[in-house]
């Protein structure tokens, strides 16, 4: 069961890491990488997020340079965060792939 503060780190962490992918991404024109949800660890030493990014055709090429670029991301966050935050979690990052998966759905039921 998640606790309160939990729930408000993961809100924090959600909001700041979807601020800085903003301000990456729009550099590159044509990509898009929202973050649809963040999971914190009780200890809160460790954060998923899950990430929606557009075009998903780019999508495992885009998460292996964000996976590449970690170290910074969370320095990024550390600057953003550093005052609410005792210690900066290790961030994890995986594809969110909800949308295709209803998208391949709608496809299957308008086929019929």
């Amino acid at each position: 069961m998640e606790t309160t503060r939990q729930k408000r780190i993961e809100r924090l962490l959600q909001k700041e890491l979807s601020d800085i992918f903003r301000l990456q991404t729009a550099q590159t024109h044509g990509v898009l990488v929202s973050v649809s949800k963040t999971y914190i660890s009780p200890d809160l030493s460790v954060c998923r997020s899950y990430l929606s990014i557009f075009p998903s055709e780019r999508g495992h090429e885009i998460l292996a340079n964000i996976n590449a670029n970690v170290r910074s991301i969370r320095y990024e966050l550390g600057r953003r965060c550093g005052k609410q935050l005792r210690i900066i979690p290790e961030l994890r990052f995986f594809i969110d792939d909800t949308l295709d998966y209803i998208d391949h759905i709608d496809q299957l039921l308008s086929a019929h």
